[in-house]
């Protein structure tokens, strides 16, 4: 087995959650790494806008397999890459996908239960059969699953639980090492999942300011094994860099310090 594949998965304990706070390139990774982090991770999103394509697998596959090459050069930190739905129709075009990650030197993965620009999650039958594919690289597997995702905050209750709940279980059957249920913030529905689930659950940051977390000790009493950050650090990251630019253009100094 891949040794930063086991120290990768070594660090998801719940209770005590692995933070990620997600990068899109060798330079964001190499800022992050020094930063203190114990792990790297891509979000898709910030990876393909970054590079002037649209989320969804937009971003061509050698490119994603490229950027994780020129962020391996920069780290020796773990590495994990989203694979979006796997860049594959079928299970053995996943496996062939994934199988080219890990030649590149991804020790970790996120797959998606939602096909490219699809509302409907993939069926648990289906989906089960595309993430034993990956599992079958020796890569982790974060499989995500979308149940929260368009439904009202009011929902977010046992029902929406409990076909979580299904899933992660068929998941880890297939080989799935953790679980990643985004789109939600509801404590009680979160603690439960947690609880419940056979595999280390991942949850991605919601600042407080939008109804989320307050620390990651909050998260922690929950259960939560790893914490994410998805596109919000390249969402700030560009936020900044546009009103800095918008200062410089008004005539007025820029508010970064010389380097």
């Amino acid at each position: 087995m891949n040794s930063k594949v086991d120290r990768f998965r070594s660090l998801h304990v719940p209770g005590d959650p692995l933070m990620l706070y997600n990068i899109w390139d060798a330079g964001s990774a190499k800022a992050v790494t020094g930063a203190g982090a114990r792990a790297i991770a891509t979000g898709s999103y910030g990876v393909a806008e970054s590079q002037g394509f649209k989320d969804g697998e937009g971003f061509p596959l050698d490119a994603v397999l490229a950027n994780l090459e020129r962020i391996l050069r920069v780290t020796d930190l773990p590495v994990s890459i989203d694979m979006e739905s796997g860049y594959g129709e079928t299970p053995a075009e996943v496996g062939e996908s994934v199988a080219r990650a890990v030649v590149s030197g991804a020790a970790g993965i996120n797959l998606e239960d939602r096909m490219p620009g699809m509302d409907a999650l993939t069926t648990v039958d289906r989906q089960s059969l595309r993430i034993r594919a990956a599992a079958d690289t020796g890569v982790f597997v974060n499989a995500r699953c979308d149940a929260f995702r368009g439904r009202a905050a009011e929902d977010h209750g046992p029902a929406l639980v409990e076909q979580v709940l299904e899933r992660a279980r068929a998941y880890s059957d297939a080989g799935a090492s953790g679980l990643f249920v985004p789109f939600t913030t509801n404590r009680a529905s979160i603690a439960s999942i947690c609880e419940a689930s056979p595999i280390p659950v991942n949850i991605i940051w919601t600042p407080a300011s939008a109804g989320g977390f307050s620390d990651r000790a909050e998260l922690a009493e929950l259960g939560v094994a790893r914490i994410s950050h998805g596109h919000r650090p390249w969402a700030a990251a560009m936020a900044w860099l546009g009103d800095e630019a918008a200062r410089v253009f008004a005539g007025e100094a820029p508010t970064y310090d010389a380097a």
